[in-house]
C-alpha cells in the first residue's frame, strides 16, 4: 500500500468504546464523540452503538454528526455567525453559547426551534501542565463566561451549563475543577436540566482513575438533579490509530537526517504545535539504540521535524516507519502546504482485513484553492 496513510485499528477502537460504555452505565451519564479530535465518519456506525451522539464546533461538524452519527448533536462555538445560525438549527439538538451577549442574540430563536440551550462557563481553575495553548482557563482566555461576567438575566433562556477545561488529563484534574465550578456557579446548577463537563478526559488510558470519574459524575447528578454529559475525543480513539510512512532519503548535517514522504506540518501538526514527540514502533529515544536519526518531513519548512529517534539498525531509503497513537488530531488537521498529498485513510477490520476508506489526489489539492 502506498505511503503515507493513516491506519485505524477497528479492534482497538472497539475496545475503547466498550470502556466508555461501561463508564456511561456506572456513572449514569451520556457520552458524545468530540468530532474536533476525530471525524472519520465511516467508523461512526460502530461508534454510535456505544455513544449517545456527537459534539461539534461549528456548522460543518454539526451537519456531519447529524447526517452520519445520529443520536444527539451538540454544538459549541466561540461565536456563531448570523448567516449560518438558521441552518445550524436544522442539525443541532443542544446549542451552547460562549457569551451572554451571543445567548441574548440567538438564544430565543434556538428555544423557539425546540433546541436545548446552554452557556459555556469558565471556572478559572487551571490544571494544565505545560500545554498553555490548550488551557481554556488561562488568564485572558476567550472561552467561557467567568463568574464576574455572568449575567443572571439570561437564566430563563438556559437549560444547561457547559464546562471544558481539560486536555489529556486524569479524573483528579476534573475533581479539582468541579470544586471551582461549584464555588463559582453552584447557585445556578439546581435550575439546570443538564451539565456538560466537556472533553479532555483520558478515560481509556490504562492509568485513568475511572472510579473517581464515576463517583464525581454521579455526585453531581444526584446533588443537582442534572443529566451529565462528557464529550471526549481522544479517549474514543486513544492508541487506535497509526501513521505509516516511508524513508525517501538520508542526509547528514551534524546528525543523520531521514527525510520521509510525510510532513509534520501537513499530517501531524500537533508535533509542532504542542510540541509532541509521537511514539514510533521499534524505535527508542535519541541515544538509546545504536543508530540515531532525526526524522523530518518533505516540505520546504526548515522546522518540519518530527523528532530524534534511535534504531537497532541503520535507516535507509525505502524503509517503512509506523508512528503510533495517530488517530486523534491528525486526519482532522491535515493540509496540503507545498502541495503535499493528503494521506489515505485505511481501516484494519477486526478480522485483519485492510479496507481503504478514502484516498486523495491532485484534485483534492487543487479543489481547495
Amino acid at each position: 500500500m502506498r505511503t503515507p496513510y493513516y491506519l485505524i485499528d477497528e479492534a482497538k477502537l472497539h475496545a475503547n468504546l466498550r470502556v466508555l460504555a461501561d463508564v456511561k452505565k456506572r456513572a449514569g451519564c451520556k457520552i458524545l464523540l468530540a468530532q474536533k479530535a476525530y471525524s472519520a465518519y465511516k467508523t461512526y456506525p460502530l461508534i454510535r452503538k456505544y455513544l449517545d451522539g456527537s459534539a461539534a464546533s461549528g456548522l460543518y461538524e454539526a451537519r456531519l454528526g447529524f447526517e452520519e452519527m445520529g443520536g444527539e448533536t451538540h454544538v459549541f462555538s466561540p461565536a456563531y455567525r448570523a448567516d449560518e445560525f438558521e441552518e445550524l438549527l436544522t442539525y443541532a439538538d443542544h446549542i451552547v453559547f460562549n457569551s451572554c451577549a451571543q445567548l441574548k442574540a440567538f438564544g430565543a430563536r434556538a428555544k423557539a426551534a425546540g433546541k436545548s440551550v446552554g452557556l459555556r462557563v469558565n471556572p478559572e481553575r487551571s490544571t494544565q501542565e505545560g500545554h498553555a495553548i490548550y488551557d481554556p482557563c488561562a488568564p485572558g482566555s476567550r472561552l467561557g463566561v467567568t463568574a464576574g461576567e455572568f449575567d443572571s438575566a439570561v437564566l430563563p433562556l438556559l437549560d444547561g451549563l457547559h464546562m471544558h477545561t481539560l486536555c489529556e488529563q486524569n479524573a483528579d484534574a476534573l475533581a479539582v475543577t468541579v470544586v471551582a465550578l461549584e464555588e463559582k456557579f453552584g447557585a445556578y446548577l439546581p435550575k439546570m436540566k443538564w451539565l456538560n463537563l466537556g472533553g479532555g478526559h483520558h478515560i481509556t488510558r490504562a492509568d485513568y482513575d475511572r472510579e473517581l470519574l464515576v463517583h464525581t459524575v454521579r455526585a453531581l447528578s444526584e446533588r443537582y438533579g442534572v443529566q451529565v454529559y462528557l464529550e471526549p475525543g481522544e479517549a474514543v480513539v486513544l492508541d487506535a490509530g497509526y501513521f505509516v510512512t516511508s524513508v525517501v532519503d538520508v542526509v547528514h548535517n551534524g546528525v543523520d537526517i531521514a527525510v520521509l514522504d510525510c510532513s509534520a506540518a501537513c499530517h501531524m501538526p500537533d508535533v509542532l504545535e504542542i510540541p509532541y514527540r509521537p511514539p514510533l514502533q521499534g524505535a527508542g529515544a535519541a541515544g538509546e539504540k545504536a543508530h540515531a536519526y532525526r526524522l523530518a518531513g518533505g516540505t520546504c519548512l526548515a522546522g518540519d521535524v518530527i523528532g530524534d529517534y534511535s534504531f537497532d539498525a541503520p535507516v535507509k531509503a525505502g524503509d517503512t516507519l509506523v508512528f503510533e497513537d495517530m488517530a486523534l488530531y491528525t486526519m482532522v488537521k491535515t493540509n496540503t502546504f507545498n502541495g503535499m498529498p493528503l494521506p489515505s485513510i485505511v481501516l484494519r477490520r477486526e478480522n485483519g482485513e485492510l479496507c481503504t476508506l478514502r484516498s486523495f489526489g491532485y484534485e483534492d489539492f487543487k479543489g481547495r484553492l
